[in-house]
């Protein structure tokens, strides 16, 4: 980290939220050619930097999303090559989270009410001479072409406004304007541990129409995050309007979904030819209405721009089941999208939040797919951050705007609730058996023990955790529409299944690392199973209020122990079976219903309940043209019509969860110790699927699974990288432990 030298500056005039900031400046003689330039940089607000017309970095959005009260995060770039002997330092501003509409409580500004800048270049001489320049009143700033903008509600840009000329040396304007310093607490600013956001990739419009209303209709073949670009030429002062949505309905856009996010963005034309990228907001859609084109449409002047953290694709998998093979690339769509900055539930109506639940269920999913320690670490970090300055307390969304937007919303006031404060141990954990890195359960044990620990402050006297509001197995499908929470699963049973998965991770984490507080969560565990045992379970293996998420999390979660555990898989099947095969889980039970089967000996019970079509299921949003997974098992109702609940997104990742199961049962492909230096291959065909691959670029190297069934032989070839150890488990086959190289093997016959 540098030593600042720079002060925090605020524009004496706001321009609409949307400020240019400038600053010329000489490079000093004497010294010899620049052997380095390092931009260090972030905002209050979101900001863009430029040296000379030039954008230092791909970057977007920066410096993201972070618990501001704790945590500024800050750009570092070499700009080296961009210097003159005279240039220009330029910097773009925008809302963004610090600033922009939060929540679907209606609050705005939530961290401060001006946008600021901070920046740092450091230029170093041949001769070791150093030359600062700094953010202070010596700057400029200036409106820029941006009149409105904000995350939920869009951007209006009138190419009216635009100058290049800004950027030059010796520019001059009568609109520009002073700056003043602010405090700016240089004890906040941290640097970058997850990636940034970037342009991921561009899709061509794949269809445009014009709709029943006489709108003009794009289609992109694919639910994303992102914006369009725009190019086009027409009169001066024509004024194109753009819509966003995830879905049509009735022939026509469907906007119901995004509640008060008007995800609309408004391009004014110069009379020349213009391009607008409204780089200061996303949206999340597949669909745009676009009015107001000059002349005849040409979709080719209209792109879509993917919007993403960086994050590096590091596993696969495929099938012989095409339902599921899209089932796994909605997944794939699904992280991409809501993987912005921070891990969201959804990235389309006015809400956008890093709920925690949705990322417990989900974190071993993500893992596999992408490479998301780093973005997952620094989310951490303010989940840490909140849940110190909470008292233990892991809130419903991190980071905490609920907190600052006054409220919690809909819900009770906000307290310890199981499986989305869980994030605190779940998340670690995943990363812990992902990547093998000890340091994440290092970083993070006081926040995981905290969070265990205000647990058990909660308990009743019964040493059960039934006290207080929970979300239990929410959006459970037999919930109706509008009361989410409303599942079969009685919340004691779920939140106390929690608190023992979550007490023996802990207690886990603590004799990885060498911990004293090993013995005390490990008694915390052993009363919470015994009082499980107690209030819970009877001995014919049946659980309190009887339904899928109770069983599939007891058995998952290893609190039952046979006969008993055996007798509730049964039970788990026979309901699973008397449901039709149909999904009858909410958040809680679904990332681990297929395990619990398969751990029971019903493997082809939950083949059944994967490949169900039928609503409620994972492959029935697939039959329905689904291309991201969506938030409620029918957000589209059979009819084509939107589910009239007012929460109803069509990209949402936390029901995609059982790919999990799908890498490690179907592609056969499982960490036998964290971070992949032993790996379990045990591909367990079933339920009509006749082959799968699966592949991993682990941080030992490429470990790579493929299998055929064939007159029930199972022919499998197997890649292991150097220096891991693979436990190979065909059926009919004892166990058979193999080295690195390429392996051929088969099944009994």
């Amino acid at each position: 980290m540098p030593q600042w030298s720079a002060s925090g500056i605020v524009p004496d005039d706001d321009f609409a939220g949307a400020p240019l900031l400038r600053r010329e400046f000489e490079l000093e003689p004497g010294h010899g050619p620049v052997a380095r330039a390092v931009l260090f940089a972030t905002a209050h607000g979101v900001f863009e930097a430029f040296v000379n017309g030039v954008p230092v970095s791909t970057d977007v959005l920066s410096p993201g999303w972070s618990s501001y009260q704790w945590r500024l995060r800050y750009c570092e770039w070499d700009v080296t090559q961009l210097l003159t002997p005279t240039s220009v330092l330029g910097l773009a501003l925008g809302n963004g989270w610090y600033r922009g509409r939060l929540t679907w409580l209606g609050a705005r500004a939530l961290y401060g009410s001006e946008l600021g800048a901070f920046a740092q270049l450091e230029i170093t001489f041949a001769d070791g001479h150093r030359q600062l320049v700094v953010t202070d009143r010596s700057w400029s700033a200036e409106p820029s072409a941006v009149l409105t903008n904000d995350l939920y509600d869009g951007q209006t840009i009138d190419a009216r406004r635009a100058c290049e000329d800004w950027h030059r040396p010796g520019f001059e304007s009568a609109e520009w304007t002073t700056v003043h310093e602010t405090e700016f607490d240089t004890a906040l600013l941290t640097p970058y541990v997850g990636p940034p956001v970037r342009r991921i990739m561009e899709l061509p419009v794949v269809r445009s129409w014009t709709s029943p209303a006489g709108k003009t209709l794009v289609d992109f073949g694919q639910n994303l995050v992102g914006w369009l670009r725009i190019q086009v030429t027409g009169g001066r002062g024509d004024q194109i309007v753009v819509r966003h949505a995830e879905v049509l309905e009735h022939d026509e856009l469907g906007i119901r979904p995004l509640r008060t996010a008007a995800a609309t963005d408004r391009f004014i034309l110069s009379g020349g030819q213009d391009v607008f990228e409204p780089t200061l907001t996303f949206h999340g859609f597949r669909y745009a209405e676009i009015d107001g084109w000059p002349g005849e449409f040409d979709p080719t002047g209209v792109t879509a721009v993917v919007v993403s953290s960086e994050l590096r694709r590091i596993g696969e998998f495929s099938c012989s089941d095409d339902l599921l093979n899209q089932l796994h690339a909605n997944a794939v769509w699904a992280t991409r999208g809501n993987f912005l900055d921070v891990p969201t539930d959804c990235p389309q109506r006015d809400e956008r939040l890093g709920w925690t639940g949705d990322i417990a269920a989900y974190a071993p999913s993500a893992a596999y797919l992408f490479d998301v320690e780093g973005f997952l670490r620094d989310w951490l970090l303010d989940l840490t951050a909140e849940q110190r300055a909470a008292d233990g307390l892991v809130a419903f969304v991190i980071p905490d705007a609920l907190k600052l937007a006054g409220g919690s919303g809909n819900f009770p006031p906000t307290e310890t609730t199981a499986i989305w404060s869980d994030a605190a141990v779940w998340v670690p954990w995943a990363l812990w058996q992902a990547y093998g890195d000890l340091g994440v359960l290092s970083d993070q044990f006081d926040s995981m023990a905290a969070h265990v620990r205000r647990v058990e402050s909660l308990l009743s006297p019964t040493g059960l955790w039934d006290t207080g509001f929970q979300f239990g197995d929410w959006l459970d499908p037999t919930a109706p529409p509008d009361d989410p929470v409303a599942a079969k699963a009685d919340n004691g049973v779920v939140a106390t299944a929690c608190l023992y998965r979550s007490a023996s991770l802990v207690a886990e984490a603590a004799r990885l690392l060498g911990r004293d507080e090993q013995d005390h969560f490990d008694r915390l565990a052993r009363r919470t199973r015994q009082a499980f045992h107690d209030h819970y379970v009877s001995a014919d293996g049946s659980i309190t209020s009887d339904a899928v998420t109770c069983y599939a999390l007891a058995i998952a979660f290893g609190l039952l122990d046979d006969p008993v555990r055996q007798l509730a898989g049964d039970r788990l099947a026979t309901l699973v079976a008397e449901g039709g095969h149909h999904i009858q889980t909410g958040f809680a039970g679904t990332p681990f219903v297929t395990d619990a089967l398969t751990m029971t000996g019903h493997l082809g019970t939950a083949y059944r309940l994967l490949r169900q079509t039928e609503c409620p299921s994972w492959l029935y949003p697939v039959t329905m043209g689904a291309t991201t997974i969506w938030e409620r098992w029918d957000s589209m109702l059979p009819d084509g019509t939107i589910n009239p609940g007012q929460m109803t997104s069509f990209n949402h990742y936390a029901l995609g969860a059982v790919i999990d199961w799908m890498h490690r049962t179907i592609g056969g492909l499982a960490p036998r110790e964290p971070g992949y230096s032993r790996v379990l291959i045990a591909p367990q065909p079933g339920g009509g699927v006749t082959w799968a691959t699966a592949s991993l670029e682990s941080r030992h190297g490429r470990l790579a699974v493929s299998w055929v069934e064939q007159d029930g032989v199972v022919t499998a070839t197997l890649d292991i990288p150097a220096g891991v150890e693979a436990v190979v488990r065909l059926p009919g086959r004892d166990d058979l432990i193999i080295g690195a190289g390429h392996h051929e093997l088969c099944s009994a016959g």
